[in-house]
């Protein structure tokens, strides 16, 4: 072996270490094709990419030094040409003109020494750039990149080879060409390899952000936040990049911990398929997946019923007309303000002061006769928690008109989520049980329409995300995914949730995403069961967070310095949403 083909062969083994490490597709076609000119001396090339399943070959990058010509890539620079069409469109017919087409058709290297003297291809679009530039394109060899199924994925094509002493345009060294496409073969592989990678993470993403989207669209009261939150904590990260001073002047993200963190971002709500419906989208008390103010309605009709009847009987007895139509309507009334009063307890509009709660337990008092079997056509769920309670009572039956009944408590099944010891750290105390159905506890909540029990269902959402993402076996650059996801109701002080984590506990990424959770909730304008917060309120709101230490003061005065609160919202936010905001008082003064 030469001294030559032996540093040839040393040369190509350096750069197929180069190729192989290389995590970037388009910076590794951009090795690719630098590689192979400086191996042939050539003055220009092209990579072209196999797309639309294999019909067409798209311009990657071109490259021509006596030009000067710096296209594709990483230039910044667009390709306006065309992609090479592999069949005709009309005939289906192979392209077999065009050099590159052929060249991926046939996987055959092909070496030209004078373009301008060959017939076996249509260089007529090549002569046209010659005849405008003053150049003139003449020896080109054309090679195939193909991975380890035999399916052409590239096609190398490098231009003018030129004598190393007189950079005289010469044909392409016949001894050069095995080594060529010896790298060619070392390319396909890796090119193909980090293709299939980023193929792979584009699926995750777009299979993770289908999820996010099916969580937003499962309930309206949740609204876009799953798709808005990754984009703000990707915003706030990259303002920590950026800063060149002050606490974050270190602070750096590679670009697959900036992926990490926005796939975080995408699930950090997952657990959110775990909440029922009926308990997020909660209009009134009585409500689960129906509102039972319709089965308390039917009971007073079942009352103004009896009270017809019993009038009606003591007319026929000789009963007082006059006194006894008096009665009678004074019954229907109190029934009717009654039922008002125990649907406007029901809507959750007004606090419920104990005077409101000592008229409901009084209107329970009232009974009904039920002379029907509850205990038919019911679920095997419900009918299992009547029949605990034992031997069903002869019909007929006087019940209270509104009750709080064992079988409307459903019991916790599993507590060792929430023993001292449990494997994910949570640090919570639940309710004794999952639900409380019961119509007076219901009732009497105090504000709002949620019981103690579906508020915690509603927070178990986070419970839920972090044991589904744990069981997730992520990839090494994705392992901090449920990190970053689980904790974005932690708070500063320790007092957050679930695992009560304080600041020292936290990463940097995992604070920021708290912050872009808090923000988007506040300012998010397609919930139906709130008016979107100003931008002015919001940060406000935040302000008074980071004074009773819940979210990251310094990374609160990057949010707003960093000017990431205006550019979001000018992105999401109604106008009318967007007044001044003076963030001179809501930062310390080496902030300032």
């Amino acid at each position: 072996m030469g001294a030559g083909n032996e540093n040839r062969f040393r040369k190509l083994l350096d750069i197929g270490l180069a190729l192989s490490t290389e995590r970037n597709s388009v910076h590794l076609m951009e090795k690719i094709l630098n590689e192979a000119k400086t191996m042939c001396n050539a003055d220009g090339g092209t990579l072209y990419r196999m797309i639309d399943d294999d019909s067409r070959l798209s311009f990657e990058i071109m490259r021509n030094d006596s030009l000067n010509i710096y296209n594709g890539g990483t230039s910044g620079n667009d390709i306006t040409l065309p992609p090479v069409e592999l069949y005709n469109p009309e005939t289906g017919e192979e392209n077999k003109s065009n050099v590159a087409s052929y060249c991926a058709l046939s996987k055959d290297t092909i070496s030209i020494d004078n373009a301008y003297e060959f017939d076996g291809f249509d260089f007529s679009g090549t002569k046209k750039f010659d005849q405008a530039t003053g150049y003139k394109s003449q020896s080109f060899l054309t090679v195939p990149l193909y991975n380890n199924e035999g399916r052409v994925i590239a096609v190398l094509q490098l231009l003018n080879a030129q004598d190393p002493e007189t950079s005289e345009v010469i044909p392409f060294d016949k001894e050069l060409q095995p080594f060529v496409e010896a790298l060619a073969a070392q390319a396909a592989i890796a090119l193909d390899n980090q293709l299939l990678v980023e193929a792979q993470r584009k699926l995750l993403v777009s299979f993770i952000g289908l999820i996010a989207g099916a969580i937003d669209a499962k309930s309206a009261y949740t609204g876009g936040h799953c798709q808005r939150v990754p984009f703000l904590t990707d915003m706030l990260a990259q303002a920590a990049i950026e800063q060149k001073h002050g606490l974050f002047a270190d602070f750096t993200m590679t670009e697959e911990e900036q992926y990490e963190l926005h796939v975080a971002g995408l699930l950090h709500d997952c657990g959110k398929v775990t909440t029922p419906e009926y308990i997020v989208d909660k209009a009134t008390k009585l409500e689960t997946i129906y509102d039972r103010i319709h089965e308390v309605r039917m009971r007073f009709e079942v009352l103004k019923r009896d009270a017809e009847i019993d009038y009606l009987k003591a007319q026929l007895a000789g009963g007082d007309p006059k006194q006894l139509k008096s009665d009678y309507d004074a019954r229907l009334q109190q029934l009717d303000d009654d039922f008002a009063f125990v649907a406007e307890c029901n809507v959750g509009g007004e606090f419920m002061a104990p005077e409101r709660m000592e008229r409901l337990d009084k209107i329970a008092k009232e009974t009904w006769v039920r002379t029907l079997s509850d205990r038919l056509g019911i679920g095997h769920e419900e009918l299992t928690r009547k029949k605990a309670i034992g031997e069903e009572p002869a019909l007929p039956v006087v019940e209270p008109l509104l009750s709080d009944r064992a079988d409307h408590i459903i019991t916790r099944r599993d507590m060792s989520l929430f023993d001292e010891d449990n494997p994910y750290g949570f640090k919570i105390s639940p309710p004794e049980n999952m639900y409380n159905l019961g119509e007076l506890y219901n009732l009497k909540v105090k504000a709002g329409t949620l019981t103690e029990e579906d508020r915690f269902k509603i927070n178990d959402h986070i419970i839920q995300t972090i044991i589904m993402l744990d069981q997730l076996p992520f990839p090494r650059y994705l392992k901090r995914v449920p990190e970053y996801a689980g904790g974005h109701h932690e708070k500063m002080d320790g007092t957050g949730y679930p695992r009560k984590l304080g600041a020292d506990q936290m990463s940097w990424p995992a604070r920021m995403m708290a912050i872009a959770d808090i923000f988007e909730a506040l300012t998010a304008a397609d919930r139906p069961y709130k008016l979107p917060k100003t931008l002015s309120q919001s940060i406000k709101i935040m302000s008074f967070m980071v004074k009773d230490n819940h979210i990251d003061k310094d990374l609160f005065e990057l949010f707003l310095t960093s000017g990431k609160y205006r550019e979001y919202a000018e992105k999401f936010l109604k106008p009318e949403q967007i007044d001044d905001v003076d963030i001179s008082q809501y930062l310390s003064k080496a902030a300032e």
